[in-house]
């Protein structure tokens, strides 16, 4: 039977993430509070603005740009779509 969380993002109960994303503090605040859904919907925008902000993940200004959208994703709102985004047609 698959671990079930309070999903922060999703208002629901539903499925957890099998582990957490990574060590520390807030890899077990996630682990505890996100499901496996929203965290998939965040790794998406990362990968979104990653590519939009053409961020290099291993410079430490990348890393607190996506930790605080992160944050805006699955907590506590105003996350916004980066600028000039254009959505890939089908």
């Amino acid at each position: 039977m698959a671990r079930t969380v309070k999903c922060t993002k999703l208002g629901i109960e539903t499925e957890g993430l099998d582990s957490a994303p990574f060590p520390g503090p807030k890899g077990r605040f996630i682990f505890d509070n996100v499901s496996k859904q929203a965290w998939g919907e965040w790794m998406d925008m990362q990968t979104m603005i990653i590519n939009e902000q053409r961020l290099a993940s291993f410079d430490p200004k990348a890393k607190k740009i996506l930790e605080a959208e992160r944050e805006k994703f699955l907590f506590s709102g105003g996350f916004e779509i980066p600028e000039g985004y254009v959505p890939p047609k089908n």
